[in-house]
């Protein structure tokens, strides 16, 4: 949406303001792209840890780093913990070799991404890989910032799974087809390739990036701040689609359940706004907090009804109670959340990306 008419939006706003807040900002991209472009004060935040190292490395840094020095010293850091002794072939031709990858993995004690991913979302080696970097992280917080965040980018990159994390590729006729492309990527040199473009994006001036609920976030928000919000619209929690990347950035998950490898339920962080119940609440609870703190606001959502209870038009009668609404209606390809098949042929799963409308309200305040 950046290039659909939210980037104009934010280059004519941003500046006017006081801070740029993104209270959801899942992989920064928003938040990144206010803080390279505007000597704004950004705040990102978002219910997750993956997603606010992803924001920290960029809107907390105002400096290039040396990413290739920091890569040399990581990758050999790294070398001396990783073991590849008779490991399963890399390269999957078979149900049969998937189950190696998977027996193998399970018994890598102390090797936390292996035992809960490896055979299943990366191959052995690429699981390996993530564990021995993320053993090596530097205790250097700006350094250690960066490298988790080329991490946790390289990891979404190797994953075989159709869109999120939700479930993995399974070795059907035609899942066995993905999961060999997925496994046959280096997973050493997406996270190098990740950390020296990373090392050379920092912000205009240093923000802040936090983890926290949206709307107990939204209690430091005050007049003249822009606050960008583009909230849950799956009925299940996030949590389910970003677990391994949570995975990646906390260094452990403990035990997992499941095709689709979850952690235990208190290890997944639940949102008002994934549930149909309080998703409408939360929301206009949203907007009373903001309305009356003088700040304005972005708002992105689709314009159907989503799996949440919430629609673009729910949106837009709580957002004129509070706010003078202006919006622009665009085409956007959303996830479909974990694509799955049909249960029959063996298939794969649908498509990970479908085309809606997408509705962007500007809000401000009607005196």
């Amino acid at each position: 949406m950046l290039t659909n008419g939210l980037g104009d939006m934010l280059d004519e706003y941003a500046p006017r303001s006081a801070r740029f807040v993104d209270l959801f900002s899942g992989s920064a991209a928003v938040a990144s792209f206010v803080a390279e472009r505007h000597a704004t004060e950004v705040r990102a935040n978002d219910l997750q840890r993956y997603s606010q190292i992803l924001a920290a490395t960029v809107v907390e840094r105002t400096e290039p780093l040396d990413g290739e020095a920091i890569w040399n010293e990581w990758d050999l850091a790294a070398s001396s913990v990783t073991e590849f002794e008779r490991l399963p072939p890399p390269i999957p031709a078979s149900p049969e070799i998937v189950a190696a990858h998977r027996a193998f993995s399970s018994r890598c004690a102390n090797r936390p991404i292996t035992q809960a991913y490896g055979g299943h979302y990366f191959s052995t080696q690429q699981a390996l890989e993530f564990d021995a970097f993320r053993s090596a992280i530097s205790t250097d917080p700006q350094i250690a910032s960066l490298q988790l965040a080329a991490l946790i980018i390289a990891a979404s990159q190797c994953v075989a799974a159709p869109g999120h994390t939700a479930q993995p590729f399974q070795p059907s006729d035609t899942g066995i087809v993905f999961i060999a492309e997925a496994w046959r990527r280096s997973a050493r040199d997406r996270v190098r390739n990740s950390i020296v473009d990373l090392s050379k994006r920092h912000a205009l001036r240093t923000g802040l990036s936090t983890q926290a609920d949206a709307n107990s976030a939204a209690t430091d928000c005050s007049e003249g701040d822009l606050v960008f919000i583009d909230p849950p619209y799956s009925g299940v929690h996030y949590s389910r689609f970003y677990h391994v990347l949570e995975t990646v950035a906390e260094g452990n998950c403990g035990d997992v359940a499941g095709s689709g490898r979850y952690p235990a339920q208190n290890k997944r962080p639940r949102s008002s706004y994934s549930m149909r119940s309080q998703s409408l609440a939360a929301l206009e609870d949203l907007f009373v907090k903001l309305a009356k703190c003088g700040a304005t606001a972005i708002v992105t959502f689709p314009e159907r009804a989503c799996s949440n209870g919430l629609s673009g038009a729910d949106v837009r009668e709580l957002a004129k109670k509070h706010f003078h609404v202006d919006e622009m209606a665009v085409k956007s390809k959303f996830s479909s959340m974990g694509g799955r098949g049909d249960g029959e042929n063996r298939q794969a799963g649908r498509s990970a990306r479908v085309i809606t409308n997408e509705i962007m309200f500007h809000l401000r305040s009607p005196m």
